[in-house]
């Protein structure tokens, strides 16, 4: 993830474009490319596979930026959820289904 992190912050860099990269405007551009990403979908489930690989790596570039400009390490903050996700939806309870942890 690392060298992900670096490739990202060095085309940002060398781009000055990091003055326009407040958490805010990274968090509404997650957001604006997370509909791009949706649109793909809107009318069927036959989709364009290219332009879904564009906007999630879109999306994903964008989460990387913001975990960038608060100082969070994205792989920390993924297994931790994961771990908190599995005592919410243990396997004995949760597999198969799509119910929320809250009524399982």
């Amino acid at each position: 993830m690392q060298d992900i992190q670096d490739a990202i912050n060095n085309f940002t860099k060398e781009r000055d474009w990091d003055q326009f990269h407040s958490p805010e405007n990274l968090a509404k551009s997650i957001s604006i490319e997370a509909g791009e990403l949706l649109e793909c979908f809107q009318w069927s489930s036959h989709f364009d596979a290219d332009a879904v690989r564009s906007e999630l790596a879109d999306v994903m570039t964008y989460c990387f930026l913001l975990a960038n400009k608060l100082a969070i390490n994205p792989q920390d903050i993924i297994l931790n959820k994961l771990a908190e996700s599995d005592r919410k939806y243990p396997i004995s309870k949760a597999k198969g289904t799509s119910i929320k942890y809250t009524k399982l």
